[in-house]
C-alpha cells in the first residue's frame, strides 16, 4: 500500500482510540501535506489533526491549527442548533428519527471532531407538513418548490446566517430508483422499533446497522464511499454489537448483494481500523464471505468521502449505476458514458422541471447536459471524458469482484 495511505490510516486508528500518533520522526513535510490533503477529501482532518499535534513537524503550522478549529467549532454550533431544533420538534410531538450524523459523532471518544456536512431526520408522511411548519419557524427554508413536496423523498433545509443543514426525508431512500427503490422495504416498520441514543430517537440497533452499510452501499454503486463512513459502521458495530440481530443484517445484506461488500468492509475495520469482533460479537460466518480488501481500499482511499476526489469520477457513477441496474435486469453490464450524457427524463426532472410535463422536450435536456458537461470538462481540473472512461471500467469491475454485479 502507498506508504501516505498507511500513514493516514494508522493515524486515524490513533484518533479513534483517543491516543496520540507518536511515529512521526520519519515523516517528511510534503508526506504532512499530503496526510492533511487526503483527511480534507475524506471529510476527517480534525480526527487526524488531533492525533498528531504535539508533533515538532507541525509546531509551525499555524493556518493548519486556525481552520481546525474553525471546522470544530461549527460542527459545534451545528450541533447545538440541531439539539433545539429537535426539541422543538418533539416539544411538538412531531419527533423524527435521527440517521447517521448526530447518532453516530455521539460514540467517538470527541464527538464534534467527527464532522457532519448535514444531519438526516425520517418523517412519518402525516407530519411532514408539520415539520416543515417547525423548521420554517426555527428559519430554516428549502429552496425546493412547494409543489413538490409531494414527489421528493427528501428535502434539503438551511438556515440563514447558520451552518446548519437539515435533510428531511419521508423514506430512507429514493423509491423511483431503479438500483436501490427497493431497500425501503427493509424499513416499513422503523417507528414502531426506534430506540433512543443520547436522547435522541433513531432507528433501532439492527436497523441502524443495517442502514449504515446500506449507505455506503449506495455510495459504492455510485462513484465510491469514504473511510468515515467505514469508521461510522464499526465504531457502531462495536457498541451496540451485542443488541443487533447480525444474522437479520447477513440475510438483508444477501437479498441486495451486499454480503460480501459488507464483510469485506468490516474486514477492513479489523485490519486497519479499530472493528473488535468479539465486542461486537461479530459471527464468524461474515469473516468467511469476505474477500481479500486490497482493490475496494485502494478505491475508497482514492476517491474521497463520497467518492467525489475528482470530477471524472463523479461522471463515472453513471456508469457504475447502469450496470446495477442492468445487472438486475439480467442485461450485461456496459462500461460506456452514454448514460451520462442521454438519461431517461424521470433522472433529468429534478434539474429540468419542465420534463415532467412535457417529456417530450427530452432532447433539449440532453443538449443542455451535454454543453454542461462540456464545460466541465474545460474548466476542472481532474476531469476528462477519457479518465472517467477508464476510471468508471475498473468499478465495474469492481462491482464484479466484490460480487454486486454477475
Amino acid at each position: 500500500m502507498d506508504r501516505i495511505y498507511t500513514l493516514f490510516l494508522n493515524i486515524l486508528k490513533s484518533a479513534l482510540q483517543a491516543q496520540t500518533y507518536t511515529d512521526t520522526d520519519n515523516i517528511t513535510q510534503e508526506q504532512w501535506t499530503q496526510i492533511f490533503s487526503l483527511s480534507q477529501y475524506h471529510n476527517v482532518l480534525p480526527l487526524i489533526y488531533q492525533a498528531v499535534y504535539n508533533c515538532p513537524a507541525l509546531s509551525g503550522s499555524m493556518a493548519l491549527r486556525s481552520k481546525v478549529r474553525q471546522l470544530v467549532m461549527l460542527q459545534t454550533v451545528k450541533t447545538t442548533e440541531f439539539l433545539q431544533l429537535y426539541s422543538k420538534l418533539k416539544e411538538a410531538d412531531c419527533t423524527p428519527l435521527v440517521v447517521k450524523g448526530y447518532v453516530c459523532r455521539s460514540l467517538y471518544p470527541q464527538p464534534d471532531l467527527r464532522l457532519s456536512t448535514d444531519e438526516d431526520m425520517l418523517i412519518p408522511q402525516d407530519k411532514f407538513e408539520k415539520c416543515v411548519q417547525i423548521f420554517k419557524e426555527f428559519g430554516l427554508d428549502t429552496e425546493t418548490p412547494a409543489e413538490r413536496f409531494t414527489t421528493e423523498y427528501e428535502i434539503p433545509f438551511r438556515k440563514t446566517g447558520s451552518p446548519l443543514y437539515i435533510e428531511l426525508h419521508k423514506t430512507l431512500f429514493p423509491p423511483d430508483s431503479q438500483a436501490y427503490g427497493n431497500w425501503n422495504s427493509f424499513f416499513t416498520d422503523v417507528f414502531d422499533n426506534a430506540v433512543m441514543v443520547d436522547g435522541i430517537m433513531t432507528l433501532n440497533h439492527t436497523d441502524h446497522l443495517f442502514y449504515l452499510i446500506c449507505h455506503a452501499f449506495k455510495h459504492f454503486i455510485h462513484s465510491g464511499f469514504g473511510i468515515r463512513q467505514v469508521c461510522d459502521i464499526v465504531i457502531y458495530a462495536n457498541a451496540y454489537g451485542a443488541q443487533i440481530d447480525w444474522q437479520k443484517v447477513f440475510d438483508n445484506c444477501k437479498v441486495i448483494n451486499a454480503d460480501v461488500f459488507a464483510a469485506t468492509l468490516f474486514r477492513i475495520g479489523e485490519k486497519y481500523l479499530i472493528f473488535d469482533k468479539e465486542k461486537a460479537n461479530y459471527p464468524a460466518g461474515w469473516s468467511a464471505c469476505s474477500q481479500d480488501e486490497t482493490n475496494m481500499l485502494a478505491d475508497m482511499l482514492s476517491g474521497g468521502v463520497f467518492g467525489g476526489s475528482t470530477m471524472s469520477r463523479r461522471h463515472s457513477s453513471n456508469v457504475t449505476l447502469d450496470a446495477v441496474v442492468a445487472d438486475k435486469k439480467g442485461k450485461k453490464a456496459g462500461k460506456s458514458l452514454k448514460g451520462t450524457l442521454f438519461p431517461p427524463a424521470e433522472k433529468l426532472q429534478s434539474r429540468y422541471p419542465y420534463l415532467e410535463k412535457k417529456p417530450y422536450l427530452l432532447p433539449k435536456a440532453w443538449a443542455s447536459r451535454a454543453m454542461t458537461y462540456a464545460k466541465e470538462l474545460r474548466s476542472s481540473k481532474g476531469n476528462s471524458a477519457i479518465d472517467s472512461l477508464k476510471i468508471a471500467g475498473s468499478r465495474v469491475d469492481l462491482l464484479k469482484e466484490y460480487k454486486i454485479i454477475k
